[in-house]
C-alpha cells in the first residue's frame, strides 16, 4: 500500500469493475421488438403444448406405477439390442462430404445433405435414391423432414427444409425435385441448422449473424428474431410439448428459451470450446449438448443445471440425438470416425459404431427404433440394425 499509493489502489478497483461491467454485458439477452402476429403464434404455441404437456406427464405418472423389475427389464432389452448393433447397408451418397442425415417419420426414407449443394432421399432399407432435391448452390448444412411428413402431410405439401453456408433456406414437397419456397432473410449469413416445430407450423433457424430466427410458414413471415450469443448460433432443438426451445452456441454456452414467453429461461455454462448440437429428451426435461471439447453434457431443465458429463470421444461432438423415453438411448457422432450410444438412465456406454474411414457429420435414430443412420466426411452413409 505504501508503495502503490491510495490513487493506484483506487484506479485498480475501478478498472476490475469496469472489467466485470464488460463480461455482464457480454452476457445480456437481446430482445428484438416482434410483429404483431407474434403475440398470436406465442398463444398458438401454448394452446399447442400445455396439453401435449399434461399428456406426457400423465403417461410418465402410469411409467412410475410400473413395478422397478418390469422397467428394468424392458430397459435391459433396450440396451441388449443397442449392443447388437452392426452394418446393415453402406452407401455412397454424393461425390463430396456429407453434411447430415435425417429419417422420416414413417421411417421408410432417409434424406441426406451434402457439400456438393445436392440433398437426396433413399428409401430404407434398400438403400436407393429415390429424389436429387437441387436448388442449393453451396455446401448443404442440414435437411429436416416436417413432423407430419409421409404421414397425414400430402405429398405436395412442404414436407422439407434445408439450408446453406450462402444463408438459403428452402422448402421442398416429395413429389418435386425443385423447392417450393425460399425462406429469405439471412443472407450473406451462414444457416448452420434448422428445425421444425413439433407443430408443424414453425420453423427455427441458426444464423452466423448470433441470432436464430423463429418462421410463421402459415402466416410466410419470420416473426421473432432472437439474439443472446455472442457468437454464432450452431444449433437448435425443440421441446417435444413445444413449449420450449435450446440453441447451442460457438461461443460455448447453451440457452434454453421459453417460447411462449419469449424468455431464455436456463443458461448454460461448463462447456470450454464451442457448442456444435444440442437435442432434447422425449421426456422433456433432459437436455443433451456436443461440444469441441470432445464431450457430452446433460442438462436438467428442472434443476437448470449440468447433472453429467459423458468424456464421450476423441474429437469433438458433431451431434447429439436422443431416441425413445426413460428407458431409450443417445446417440452421439464425432469426428474421431465414430458414432457411440449411451443409455439414458445412467448415461454408460452401450455400443460403439466404428466402419466410417472420416469424421462421422451426422447421425439419427428411425422412429420405430428399428436401424441407426451414419453420415460421414468420406462421401458414404451406413445403416445400422440388430443383426436377425
Amino acid at each position: 500500500m505504501a508503495i502503490l499509493g491510495e490513487d493506484s489502489l483506487k484506479k485498480k478497483k475501478t478498472e476490475e469493475a469496469e472489467q466485470k461491467k464488460l463480461e455482464e454485458q457480454e452476457n445480456v439477452t437481446w430482445y428484438h421488438e416482434g410483429p404483431p402476429s407474434l403475440r398470436d403464434a406465442r398463444l398458438a404455441i401454448a394452446q399447442y403444448s400445455v396439453p401435449r404437456a399434461r399428456l406426457r406427464l400423465a403417461k410418465a405418472r402410469e411409467e412410475k406405477e410400473i413395478p422397478a423389475t418390469q422397467r428394468n427389464a424392458r430397459r435391459q432389452e433396450t440396451y441388449k439390442k443397442a449392443r447388437a448393433l452392426t452394418i446393415e447397408s453402406s452407401q455412397i451418397g454424393d461425390t463430396r462430404p456429407l453434411s447430415f442425415c435425417r429419417f422420416s417419420p414413417n421411417g421408410k426414407m432417409l434424406a441426406t445433405s451434402s457439400w456438393s449443394g445436392l440433398c437426396k432421399l433413399w428409401s430404407v432399407p434398400d438403400c436407393r435414391e429415390t429424389t436429387t432435391l437441387r436448388g442449393h448452390n453451396v455446401n448443404v448444412g442440414c435437411i429436416v423432414f416436417h413432423p407430419q411428413a409421409t404421414l397425414t402431410l400430402d405429398d405436395s405439401a412442404c414436407c422439407l427444409a434445408s439450408c446453406s453456408q450462402d444463408g438459403s433456406v428452402k422448402l421442398w414437397s416429395l413429389d418435386s425435385d425443385e423447392p417450393i419456397a425460399d425462406i429469405e432473410g439471412h443472407a450473406p449469413y451462414r444457416v448452420s441448422r434448422l428445425a421444425y416445430h413439433p407443430s408443424g407450423r414453425f420453423l427455427g433457424t441458426c444464423c452466423f449473424d448470433h441470432s436464430w430466427r423463429l418462421w410463421d410458414l402459415e402466416a410466410c413471415e419470420e416473426i421473432l428474431h432472437q439474439e443472446g450469443h455472442s457468437k454464432p448460433v450452431y444449433d437448435i432443438a425443440f421441446q417435444t410439448d413445444g413449449a420450449l426451445s435450446a440453441t447451442a452456441g460457438l461461443d460455448a454456452f447453451g440457452r434454453v428459451w421459453d417460447l411462449r414467453t419469449g424468455r431464455c429461461v436456463m443458461f448454460m455454462e461448463g462447456h470450454l470450446k464451442a457448442l456444435l448440437a444440442i437435442d432434447f429428451s422425449p421426456d422433456g426435461y433432459h437436455i443433451a449438448s456436443g461440444s469441441e471439447d470432445n464431450t457430452v453434457k446433460i442438462w436438467d431443465v428442472r434443476q437448470r443445471c449440468c447433472v453429467y458429463t459423458i468424456p464421450a470421444h476423441t474429437n469433438l461432438v458433431s451431434h447429439v440425438n436422443f431416441q425413445g423415453g426413460s428407458g431409450g438411448h443417445l446417440i452421439s457422432a464425432s469426428y474421431d470416425g465414430t458414432a457411440k450410444i449411451w443409455s439414458h438412465s445412467n448415461w454408460a456406454p452401450l455400443k460403439t459404431l466404428a466402419g466410417h474411414e472420416g469424421k462421422v457429420m451426422g447421425a439419427d435414430s428411425s422412429p420405430d427404433n428399428h436401424y441407426i443412420a451414419t453420415c460421414s466426411f468420406d462421401r458414404t452413409y451406413k445403416l445400422w440394425a440388430v443383426e436377425h
